[in-house]
């Protein structure tokens, strides 16, 4: 009989079972180890790729923010360069940089409705181009006015009444708008409105009156006392820039109309890069007489992380 056959006794079995178990324990810590440095292995590669992506998306966001601001300084040069009589306040630029193709337009501030500073005509005149009826416009714009006008009363605030007797729980501003954005608290108006109402209102045009070369059609269609057709000449007229023969047009509407240069003017923007990737932006800029910087950012925002 081999050893290898030899019955194996009670000592010995119980010293080979605690081989055995000494063993599996080995086997299981050892199992348990590759376990956690495959856990380990996985996150550390995912912290990785996720380095790489935050690493690239901040370096497109200081990129992109890099090709606005010289967007900025190239409109503001532009604007600069313009002589005393020269009334244009609208344009376009298009230049490459840093991997990305920029192309971009300005327009001033006095082409939007001031909702601090626009009379009730043509406030209403704006609602009714957006397709209110005469009534309606007529209300909503007073209170447009009502928002933006101090209590003159000593006991009885009438505007702020209103808005608790529709159930509201906050009142008008009753002083200067702070955003246009408010014009979605005003009460009375109604959503729909408001929202086709933003892209033609404003707070930095600064005068009562719009700039009849540099404001769209619906802009140009809201000045009372206009029908279409002399809207249409206005149109028609001002790509010569030519301000006497548009305000001999205008007849009436043009006491809401002046040319004087705006100091705010509005920048809009798309970035192409190279990878496909497209970003829009938008900005207000003002300009400033006698400062160490030629102007000031009053506004921006652009949909790197999303849209606007």
């Amino acid at each position: 009989m081999t050893p290898a056959q030899q019955p194996v006794g009670p000592g010995a079995a119980r010293k080979q079972r605690g081989e055995f178990a000494e063993r599996g324990f080995i086997i299981v810590a050892v199992l348990w180890i590759l376990m956690a440095l495959a856990a380990l292995a996985s996150a550390f590669a995912l912290y990785a790729s996720n380095s790489a992506v935050a690493a690239r998306l901040s370096s497109d966001r200081l990129q992109a923010d890099a090709l606005i601001s010289a967007g900025l300084e190239l409109t503001a040069l532009r604007l600069f360069d313009r002589s005393d009589d020269d009334p244009r306040s609208v344009g376009e630029l298009q230049f490459q940089m840093g991997g990305g193709d920029v192309a971009l337009r300005f327009r001033s501030e006095g082409a939007r409705i001031d909702l601090n500073a626009a009379p009730k005509e043509l406030l209403a005149g704006l609602f009714t181009t957006l397709g209110a009826k005469s009534d309606d416009a007529a209300l909503y714009a007073d209170r447009v006015i009502g928002w933006r006008k101090p209590n003159e009363g000593t006991t009885q605030n009438k505007e702020l009444d209103a808005y608790k007797d529709a159930g509201l729980k906050y009142g008008p501003r009753q002083s200067p708008f702070q955003n246009v954005a408010e014009l979605r608290f005003v009460l009375g108006i109604p959503p729909a409105f408001v929202e086709k109402a933003m892209p033609f209102v404003t707070i930095y045009n600064g005068l009562p009156q719009i700039d009849a070369i540099a404001a769209p059609p619906e802009v140009i269609e809201s000045l009372p006392h206009i029908d279409p057709d002399i809207a249409k000449a206005v149109l028609d007229s001002r790509a010569a820039a030519d301000p006497k023969s548009i305000l001999s047009l205008l007849g009436q509407a043009k006491d809401n109309v002046s040319f004087e240069p705006r100091k705010a003017t509005r920048v809009n923007l798309t970035i192409s890069f190279k990878g496909g990737r497209r970003v829009a932006a938008e900005a207000v800029i003002l300009f400033i007489d006698r400062d160490t910087e030629p102007y000031r950012i009053l506004a921006w925002r652009d949909d790197f992380d999303g849209t606007f």
